[in-house]
């Protein structure tokens, strides 16, 4: 499950795909695969969050990793890579790390 907090520390990655409505649950298929079957058994893999828009014209991914490392080796890890090559055909992708600031709850 992710949680989302300031004092974790968490290297974050927030994805953004800009992909025509008729791709979306292609890439949705494909970025499920990439991270189920090599992303997800990557060391330092917190978790994800995979997010879809209501117009059809995005997909955002989520995800928190151990740190800056643990990322750049699973980017260098050639088990997801088939999926993300087949994605970036149909898809083009914003990606940005970030840290967590601060969390707000309802008060």
């Amino acid at each position: 499950m992710t949680v989302i907090t300031e004092e974790n520390h968490y290297l974050t990655l927030i994805n953004v795909f800009i992909v025509e409505p008729i791709n979306q649950q292609k890439l949705v298929d494909l970025l499920i695969l990439a991270t189920e079957s090599g992303v997800a058994k990557v060391k330092g893999f917190i978790s994800s969050s995979l997010h879809r828009s209501i117009d059809g014209t995005k997909v955002t991914m989520y995800a928190q990793w151990g740190g800056i490392e643990d990322y750049e080796k699973m980017r260098a890890n050639p088990v997801a890579s088939p999926y993300l090559i087949e994605a970036l055909e149909i898809a083009r992708f914003e990606p940005a790390m970030y840290e967590v600031v601060r969390t707000f709850l309802p008060k």
